[in-house]
């Protein structure tokens, strides 16, 4: 039989159960026994039935599937993000869809339009900086929205993260305690979470009438542009003997050029990176850094996007913390 002309009432017969069964394992499975799972999940194996959502969507009923925006799909810390994301949804038979910006507001925005014809239920953000007329469109379609990475005084609606700003002033803090005075800090696209490391930064340097040397290129962090930027920085700044940087793969680019120039790491140059990516401990030095819950970030997003939807109340704000990670750089 033809999955196009396969009904409820076609999968129900065959299943020796009634139609309502079939709806309710549709909308969700766990609503069925164990026995009727197994029985309607076999008949629509045998029979390649797929679900047709369109009737429930124009009804206004919900389209189960979350939009999440990513600034980039190059940068390697929103995979963990998403991993923790999906680990939700799947199990609730939600779906996601994925955009990414490029760290350009004005593309977010068309992104979150786009994802708002879809019907989707709710929406996963993973920055803080939005036009306005982005938000005028987030209040007027009502649905939930979460916030990532980062936190605030007056979130939009869920927000869940860190302190960017107190992290890198316990990471600065830890250079200052080892000695170094010289340092460096290593932006890349110069974002809002950019500049609140920097912040914490210079709050951490300024009670010993210190500042940090500050570059901030404007591109995505990768390995290349750690070496480039560290290159840059003996030219300008032969001094500096601690480099902080906003990714770790800046880190491991600095690094890399420092073990060409045959540098001593820690004593000549300390470093320190930031998220705690794999990358930063697969060499024999493994490189300090700010260790950030990303996984779980992206997993209580969406359990709370989940919660609101079922019409319990949820935490405006939810702070998951970060570890320091002194590895062998610092």
């Amino acid at each position: 039989m033809k999955n196009s002309r396969m009904t409820l009432q076609d999968i129900a017969d065959l299943a020796g159960l009634n139609k309502m069964t079939v709806s309710r394992y549709l909308r969700d499975p766990n609503q069925v026994s164990q026995r009727s799972r197994t029985l309607i999940a076999r008949i629509m194996e045998e029979n390649n039935y797929i679900p047709n959502r369109a009737p429930e969507i124009l009804l206004n009923a919900r389209s189960k599937t979350f939009g999440v925006l990513i600034p980039s799909f190059r940068n390697l810390i929103f995979a963990d993000v998403l991993a923790g994301i999906e680990s939700v949804t799947s199990a609730h038979q939600y779906q996601t869809l994925i955009a990414n910006y490029e760290y350009d507001p004005e593309r977010e925005e068309r992104e979150v339009l786009n994802l708002l014809s879809y019907n989707i239920d709710g929406l996963i953000l993973t920055g803080k900086q939005h036009t306005e007329r982005m938000m005028q469109y987030l209040r007027a379609s009502g649905i939930p929205v979460a916030e990532l990475m980062d936190l605030s005084e007056n979130p939009m609606d869920i927000q869940v993260g860190f302190d960017n700003e107190k992290a890198a002033f316990e990471m600065t803090q830890a250079f200052i305690d080892s000695g170094k005075r010289n340092i460096a800090y290593f932006g890349s696209m110069d974002d809002p979470r950019d500049i609140s490391r920097f912040r914490g930064t210079q709050a951490a340097l300024a009670p010993h009438g210190l500042s940090a040397w500050h570059l901030a290129p404007k591109s995505i962090s990768s390995i290349t542009l750690g070496r480039q930027m560290f290159l840059q920085l003996m030219r300008d700044r032969p001094q500096t003997n601690a480099i902080f940087c906003t990714n770790d793969d800046l880190a491991v680019g600095v690094l890399l050029e420092c073990q060409a120039q045959q540098r001593n790491i820690p004593k000549d140059i300390a470093i320190a990176g930031f998220h705690g990516l794999e990358i930063g401990r697969a060499r024999l030095q493994k490189i300090a850094s700010v260790v950030t819950p990303r996984y779980e970030m992206g997993k209580v997003a969406a359990e709370l996007l989940l919660m609101r939807l079922g019409g319990k109340d949820t935490p405006e704000s939810v702070n998951l913390g970060y570890q320091i990670y002194y590895g062998d750089t610092l």
